[in-house]
């Protein structure tokens, strides 16, 4: 039987030793000064059968996911924001019903107590660093698809735990799958969308991780109410199990490499040519397996040890994220035991910070790509990833406002509304510090998306996990109001971080960039 190939393969049989391939630039690192759209003479690696490569069958190859319709490209990523919506939501869904707990099981330590909600993140901390390179070895859709159905299996183990103890293991489990999305996000953006759309498809995905711990409370406290703190985790499997069943039949691969691989292997066997090789790996035989692995587990690490800008983005959010977290420690005890609340109202009160969460993310997906575009014009049309950083030193200034205004507004028993609305500052800045350095990383590493953000999401969520241990003493020994005004100044102080990363982050990318 005949096989059949596409004209771009169509190409001459010359030894590969006596060609010489060019690989191509880097896509969507020059912006058009009429357009606003990518250069597009040669983005994207092309098949050369007479220097043995196989890569794309011309710049508008459909198999490209690049070149995917725009339906399908935000039908995708939406697939991924609604799995992402759901693993941050159960985070936090848990946390008003640890009185409950409490009761059930027997525990009177508050600290294993508050253990048993944060170490959920530390889950989010250890995920990613196996999840992110083997998404890069063995393609998005597989350990997606693996991680979701590791973090629905274990609601079972959280519904049906025992003892505290349990609990705590199977949440730290279900933390391990939860981080898949997360992690994975940035990798299927940086797959999918040219650069002038990062900004907004992060926006959009986005959307879930910082909603669903402000929705989680909200919800968690009125089943926890009514229905018992079980069913908290049944809700959550009921939900999770529903999404990825969809991702399953829904899904596609969106990594060229792994996909190039796969055509360069089919290719092999069809055409009875064993020195083919992928685009993507132009110089030579792909490493062995255990030696694949090894380079891709350990790339987070060498881009958070060795990558400067890397390691102070990601403790720069870090910090952010983990007042985040001190934030929400007081505010169930705050609005139950100063303003009556019941539980299940008590998760109402995290409105303000979801309001602020939403305006902050439309005001950065309305403007983040745009204020790109128009610095890429001013720069010859040439494209820096730092030019998504400035829009930080606007945001970073509402951070330390929320903390006065609450601390103070619930110290002094202000009416429940001012502290609420007290809250909105914060969360409002979050999302102009957030978005900016998450779509910075994404654009500064597109081929391995995936690790970079790894490194964000570990040491974010270590912090996470870990700093609000601290909070309830904090708060017993300083009270609500200098408790509070504590965290502001110390956001007060990182004010200007944001200029220093729009000065120098160029400098420090290009004077110690790292070879992936």
């Amino acid at each position: 039987m005949e096989t059949t190939h596409s004209p771009a393969l169509e190409k001459s049989d010359t030894s590969p030793e006596t060609c010489q391939y060019t690989e191509p630039t880097p896509p969507s690192h020059s912006v058009d000064n009429d357009l606003e759209t990518p250069s597009s003479d040669h983005r994207f690696p092309e098949t050369d059968l007479s220097c043995g490569i196989v890569g794309w069958d011309g710049q508008d190859d459909p198999d490209n996911p690049q070149n995917f319709a725009p339906v399908r490209k935000w039908g995708l990523l939406g697939l991924m924001s609604a799995i992402t919506f759901v693993s941050p939501l159960a985070s936090s869904m848990f946390s008003p019903s640890a009185s409950f707990v409490a009761t059930d099981l027997g525990v009177t330590n508050e600290t294993l107590l508050s253990f048993s909600i944060s170490i959920y993140l530390l889950g989010y901390a250890f995920g990613p660093l196996l999840l992110a390179p083997m998404s890069e070895i063995y393609g998005r859709r597989i350990v997606l698809s693996c991680a979701n159905w590791f973090f629905v299996v274990w609601q079972i183990g959280c519904a049906l735990a025992p003892t505290l103890t349990c609990l705590i293991i199977f949440r730290l489990f279900a933390g391990v799958g939860g981080s898949g999305c997360l992690t994975l996000g940035a990798g299927v953006i940086a797959d999918l969308f040219p650069v002038e759309q990062r900004g907004l498809a992060t926006s959009v995905w986005s959307f879930g991780p910082l909603i669903g711990p402000v929705a989680g409370p909200i919800a968690g406290g009125f089943i926890g109410g009514t229905i018992g703190w079980r069913w908290v985790f049944w809700v959550i499997l009921i939900v999770s199990g529903a999404v990825s069943l969809g991702i399953e039949f829904l899904n596609r691969e969106t990594y060229a490499s792994v996909l190039i691989r796969r055509k360069t292997a089919r290719l092999r066997v069809e055409m009875g040519r064993p020195d083919l090789r992928s685009a993507y790996d132009p110089h030579g035989e792909a490493a062995s397996i255990p030696r694949t692995l090894a380079t891709g587990l350990k790339r987070p690490i060498v881009l958070f040890v060795k990558s400067p800008i890397v390691l102070l983005l990601s403790t720069y959010m870090a910090l952010v994220y983990g007042l985040l977290y001190l934030f929400f420690t007081t505010i169930p005890t705050v609005f139950r035991n100063q303003y009556g609340f019941s539980t299940g109202l008590s998760g109402l009160a995290y409105l303000g910070i979801g309001l602020g969460f939403f305006l902050g993310l439309l005001s950065i997906a309305l403007t983040n790509d745009r204020i790109m575009l128009k610095l890429a014009r001013r720069n010859g049309g040439k494209f820096e990833p730092e030019m998504r950083l400035p829009a930080m030193i606007f945001y970073a200034c509402f951070l330390p406002i929320s903390f006065f205004w609450y601390g103070w507004t619930t110290d002094k028993h202000v009416h429940w509304i001012v502290p609420i609305i007290g809250m909105l500052p914060f969360s409002f800045g979050m999302m102009g510090v957030y978005l900016p350095i998450q779509t910075y990383i994404i654009d500064c590493y597109p081929g391995y998306a995936a690790s970079a953000n790894a490194t964000l999401t570990a040491s974010r969520s270590l912090v996470g996990a870990l700093l609000p241990l601290a909070g309830p003493k904090m708060f017993e020994s300083l009270g609500l109001g200098w408790g509070n005004s504590l965290l502001g100044f110390i956001a007060l102080a990182f004010v200007p971080v944001p200029v220093f990363f729009s000065r120098w982050g160029r400098v420090i990318r290009e004077r110690y960039s790292v070879q992936l």
